[in-house]
This record gives C-alpha cells, structure tokens and sequence, in this order.
C-alpha cells in the first residue's frame, strides 16, 4: 500500500505542466542525438549539464533521465535504417535490424524495437519502483567503511564488465582518482595539485572533464573521418508487423527485459552489456541461429529490449546507495550534487518529490518516446541527411557556451578544450573515457569515507576487514579481479564485446 502512495506522490509531481515539458525536452534532445551517428547518451548529457543548474532538482534530473533513455529509442532508428549504430548499446540492433529494412520491412523492425523498448522501459521502472525502497534500508545500515568497499567494488565491476582493454581501463580509473583528488583537502584545508592556479583550489569540475573528454574529442573524431553521404530509403513499409514476425519477437522482449534489468542493476554493466548479451542468448536459444544477421526479429526485439531496460535499472544503486554504475549515472551524481543533493538512500527520505517524481517521469517518458518515435521517422530520415560538417560548429558553439555558463571562467574553456586534445589522442589509443569520469566522481568520495573510517577506528586499517559487510565487499572485489585474470574467463570477456559482421 505504502508503494502505491509513493507512486501516487511521483506521478503528482511529474505530471506538472513543468515537468512535463521538461521530460518532453528531454525525451525529444534524447532522440535528436541518439538518431546522430557518432554522438551518445554521456557526450549529450555532458553538453547540456549546465543547463539544468538553473532549473529546479527535480526538473533537471527528469530532463536528464529523458536524454538518457531517449538515446536508447534513438540510436535504434539510425542502426535500422542506415546501418549506423547511433550510439553503442545500438551496435547490436545493426545486425538484423538492418538486414530486415533491406528486406522490406524497416517499419516493421523500428516498430518492434519501439515496443519492445516501451514494454523493457515499463517493466525495469516497475522493478524499480519496488526494489529501490528495500535496498535504501539496508543502504542506511552502512557505515564510511562498508561505503568505501562498496565503492571499491562498483569500480572494479566497472573495469571488469566494460567493453575494452583491462589495462587501459585500469589506468584510467586511477587516472581519475588522481585528478579527483586536485584541489582544497577537506580535512586540513591545504591545496593540493594545483600548481599555483587558483582556479584549481575548488578542484576539477567534472563537467568540465565530461564536456572534454566526451564532446570536443568525439567532434574531434568525427572530422577526422572521411564524410560519407548515407543513402536512406523514404519507404519504411508498414508500421505493424506481421503475426510471425510479433510471433518470434514477443519472447525475446521477455527475455531482453529479464537480462538487461539483472545486468543493469552490476557496475559498468548497462545498456552495453545487456544488448549483446540478449542477442548472444536469442541465437543459442533458436531453432533457427542461421537466420541471425539476416533478418531475425528475435536478434532486434531481444537486445533492444535489454539495453533499455539495463538503461533504467541501472539507476537503482544510483538512487539506493548513491553509486554511479556507469558514465552517465556520474554525471547524474555531479548534477544532484549541484544541486545540493547527497546522492544515496537519503534521496528518499530527504527529497521524496524527487525520487518518486523521477521514478514516474520514466514511465511517462517510455510512452513519449513511443509516441514520437514513429510519426516522426520521416524527419529523422532528413536529419540523416545533414552533413556533419554543418552540424558540428553548432555543436561547438553550444558547448562551449555551456562551459563558460558554469562559472563565467574563460579559464574552464581552455581547461576543456586541453580535455578535449588529450581526450581525442586517449580515442586514437582506444583508451576508454568512461572509467576516467567514475573514478574522477568516485574518488573524493572513497578518500572521504577511507579517512572517516580510519578516523573512527583510530587509524586501525583492520577496520575494513573486522566489519562482515565491509568485508565481504572487498572479498567480492578480489573475486572479480581474479576471475577475470582467468585465461578462459578474458577470452570469453573479449568475445562478448566483439562487432559482429
């Protein structure tokens, strides 16, 4: 019954004309940037961050949340019809989504995903709803060390579950901690690692990082390549498919929904890991394995499904335990933090309109998304057909203005446009920006709860193991660590991630 007053609470709040039109913005940018090649959910939200300091939390983050799962819907239109994944976890919706639009049947493979998204997205915010208010109570239970292992944990979960080299994420993890840790000590209010530049006491602005790292090099590596002009067909076909087509899809929609929101509930897991790992377990499964990546519904429907639903569950440890799984949920943290809002299971007993509100904003964005989706196919097919290089200035002029919004410091352009050259050679060397941003939004938190934990225990580094769940957290981690040492283990890891032709 309390559920249902929550939920209650949640929809009174989301259905203000306010935030209405924000999660519509939000649903609309979301798509807008998710149809683009090239650009992604964590590149958009790092654009449009500073935008939301000037809007109310609740309101901001429900326009976040929009981008987010909106990229999802988006980047399936794009992989359909013109065989260009708009954003990663649509690299796997390419393989038989494109193979059905050259067979006739475009309409038909954006409607599937379309449902099969809706259906993954109602489900995932349902667990949600029911899971989160459980696990902030045992979250309330944790102390600075149960809080610095577990932090310990998600980050090594976000090395071990995320496409890429170890290596290479490893030391972006730590490359992050490090500049983290830029900036005034809490404890003893000496500056650190600032070389003398005052705008560097207050430390690094992870949007700044963000904006960097994921914008100006992603516009960076975009004009590096060679700019071809993609040939998309006007004729869609029908919207509806046919009963044999529903028939193969609607169990791998189950299924997709099931696997992506387990896997978006881990660290680094999310919508990545979920799609393949759906379009992996619908080939065993079928009767028919030869016909994948040659049109099977089942290989769209399943990971279309599953990376929206990852996409939404992975807001769970966010809100419970106010740890980021993933890039985007970073600077979800760095944009409640703005805002004066502690992430963690706090959130629900502190600002309730706004855990709640958010918790409903998604189910009402799922049928936005829908119901823009599908009419709109015909402008997104002329959106396609706008060249980069006339889209990108615009996109460099919005970004810097966001970066000078933030504290009117021409310093945070230059700062950017380093992140951005150093950013756009860490692409050249495939090192993955991702793990960098968690441990830059991870680190002054896990410094901060080592230090109290030691303070409480008078400087007793045994304090980490002597408490059971501290323990068990940091066991888990080491667990990770070697399993994936394993030969067998990081052949099958890298397997997983690999493009299908």
């Amino acid at each position: 019954m309390e559920l249902f007053d929550n939920l209650a609470l949640g929809f009174s709040v989301a259905f203000t004309p306010e935030n209405l039109l924000y999660a519509l913005l939000g649903c609309i940018l979301g798509t807008l940037v998710g149809v683009l090649p090239g650009l992604g959910p964590v590149p958009t939200i790092a654009m449009l961050l500073p935008i939301t300091y000037v809007l109310p939390p609740v309101a901001g983050l429900i326009m976040l949340a929009g981008i987010y799962y909106g990229t999802q819907y988006g980047g399936s239109t794009t992989a359909i019809l013109v065989n260009l994944p708009g954003e990663t976890s649509a690299v796997v919706t390419v393989l038989d989504g494109h193979q059905m639009a050259k067979n006739g049947r475009a309409g038909a493979a954006l409607a599937l995903a379309a449902i099969g998204s809706f259906f993954a997205g109602c489900v995932a915010t349902l667990l949600l709803a029911a899971f989160a208010p459980p696990l902030a109570e045992v979250a309330f239970k944790f102390g600075p060390a149960e809080y610095f292992s577990l932090m310990v944990l998600g980050l090594v979960g976000a090395v071990v579950l995320a496409s890429g080299s170890l290596p290479k994420a490893i030391c972006m993890i730590l490359l992050g901690l490090l500049l983290g840790m830029v900036g005034t000590d809490v404890n003893s209010g000496v500056a650190r690692y600032d070389f003398g530049i005052p705008e560097l006491q207050d430390g690094i602005d992870f949007a700044i990082v963000a904006m960097g790292v994921f914008g100006f090099a992603e516009i960076m590596t975009n004009l590096e390549q060679r700019e071809n002009r993609v040939e998309v067909n006007d004729k869609v076909g029908t919207l509806y498919p046919n009963k044999q087509e529903f028939r193969e899809a609607a169990p791998a929609i189950v299924r997709g929904t099931a696997l992506g929101s387990m896997l978006g509930i881990l660290p680094g897991g999310g919508a990545v890991l979920s799609s393949f790992a759906s379009y992996t377990l619908e080939k065993k499964l079928s009767k028919t394995p030869e016909r994948f990546g040659k049109g099977a519904p089942a290989g769209l429907a399943g990971p279309e499904s599953a990376n929206n639903a990852g996409a939404q569950t992975s807001f769970i440890p966010l809100l419970t335990l106010g740890i980021p799984g993933n890039a985007v949920m970073a600077l979800m943290v760095g944009a409640m933090t703005i805002h004066n809002i502690q992430p963690g299971p706090q959130v629900m007993s502190s600002h309730p309109e706004l855990f709640w509100g958010l918790i409903a904003s998604m189910w009402i964005g799922n049928l936005m998304l829908v119901v823009l989706n599908l009419p709109l196919i015909g402008l997104w097919i002329k959106l396609l057909r706008v060249p980069y290089r006339i889209l990108f200035p615009a996109i460099l002029v919005f970004c810097t203005i966001g970066v000078y919004s933030l504290n009117y410091n021409v310093f945070d352009i230059y700062t950017t446009a380093a992140f951005g050259i150093i950013g756009y050679i860490w692409a050249k060397l495939k090192c993955e920006g991702a793990p960098l941003l968690l441990g830059l939004v991870l680190g002054p938190m896990m410094e901060e709860n080592f230090r109290r934990a030691l303070l409480l225990s008078r400087g007793d580094y045994a304090t980490f193991i002597d408490r059971p769940l501290s323990a068990s957290l940091l066991g888990a981690a080491v667990i990770l660590v070697v399993l994936v040492a394993l030969p067998a283990i990081r052949k099958k890891r890298e397997e997983t991630f690999v493009e299908e032709d």
